[in-house]
């Protein structure tokens, strides 16, 4: 074993930790995993690796030899701003796993829509029996913003099930069967094609309130929306507009500026929401443990620095 322990930072009470240092360490047991507020004081002073689940900052601070860190999360802005200016490289979970986890759940909360499963909620409440018109999944456009690994699975996996599939990246990303774009004109071109929108974009001051008015003035008419990335990406006042007024018939929320929602929030018991918790795509411990332990043994044999976060980005 390797004793130059290797830390687990997590906040005081997130009830996880002793799961992710048991699944870190049969995933890597030539190294000593130990959870930061187990470290003794001379542990820390040797610790030069940690890995991460959105620690207190200040936490980190108690490693002076850190030299990376290991996230185990694929979305990162929250540590990015909570550690401020830093010149320590930070490393992001990249899983396909947790790809294909969030293409089933895209595919599913699609599915939800074009089948309109909340039109037939309603209907059961009022114990109303009629038949919704069916439109053909070739009739349908779903539009995927963000076409990274988590994206691009997910605009596969509906072009494979026959909708019509749009994707737009800020960078020009071809799939094969996927009408691609990038910029601000690829994005206004792609909306107005969109009945159902679906953004997977990380958060970054370029993407924070890009889904306001004025993006839902450009969907087709009674569009929906599936936000499965970030809450701050949408304008919440313009969504609930777009909402009462019908623009929008229906969005799946699954993330949300402050969670856990707060139960005065108005999607609770808007009629048009769906409110799910922050569930379209957990974390799998195992394959994450396996990739995070990949990562840290190579850099262990050739002390090179996994490829980590670009700052200018954010992601």
């Amino acid at each position: 074993m390797n004793h130059t322990p290797i830390a687990f930072i997590a906040p005081a009470d997130y009830v996880h930790t002793a799961a992710w240092v048991h699944a870190l360490s049969l995933a890597m047991p030539e190294q000593s995993i130990v959870a930061l507020s187990e470290m003794d004081t001379e542990s820390r002073q040797r610790c030069t690796v940690a890995i991460l689940a959105n620690p207190d900052p200040a936490d980190l601070q108690r490693l002076p030899q850190l030299r990376w860190v290991h996230s185990v999360w694929a979305g990162v802005e929250k540590l990015v701003a909570d550690l401020g200016e830093t010149s320590l490289p930070i490393v992001r979970l990249v899983d396909p796993q947790l790809a294909r986890t969030m293409a089933e759940a895209v595919l599913a909360y699609t599915l939800y829509l074009h089948r309109d499963m909340p039109a037939y909620a309603r209907q059961q409440a009022q114990r109303q029996w009629q038949a919704q018109e069916y439109v053909r999944a070739e009739s349908r456009t779903v539009s995927v913003l963000g076409l990274g690994a988590l994206g691009s699975a997910a605009a596969r996996q509906l072009s494979d099930a026959g909708f019509r599939v749009c994707g737009w990246s800020q960078s020009l990303n071809q799939i094969p069967g996927i009408e691609s774009f990038t910029g601000q004109s690829g994005l206004s071109a792609m909306l107005q094609k969109t009945d159902i929108l679906v953004c997977l974009l990380p958060l970054t001051p370029q993407t924070r309130g890009l889904l306001g008015a004025e993006a839902f003035s450009l969907l087709r008419d009674r569009a929906a929306l599936i936000n499965f990335s970030r809450g701050a990406i949408v304008n919440d006042a313009d969504l609930k507009a777009a909402l009462d007024s019908g623009r929008l018939r229906h969005a799946v929320l699954d993330v949300f500026e402050v969670e856990p929602l707060p139960s005065t929030e108005w999607h609770w018991g808007h009629p048009s929401v769906t409110v799910l918790p922050h569930c379209s795509a957990p974390t799998a411990r195992e394959s994450a443990s396996a990739i995070v332990a990949n990562n840290i043994r190579r850099y262990m044999e050739d002390g090179i620095i996994p490829v980590g976060v670009n700052f200018s980005r954010g992601y």
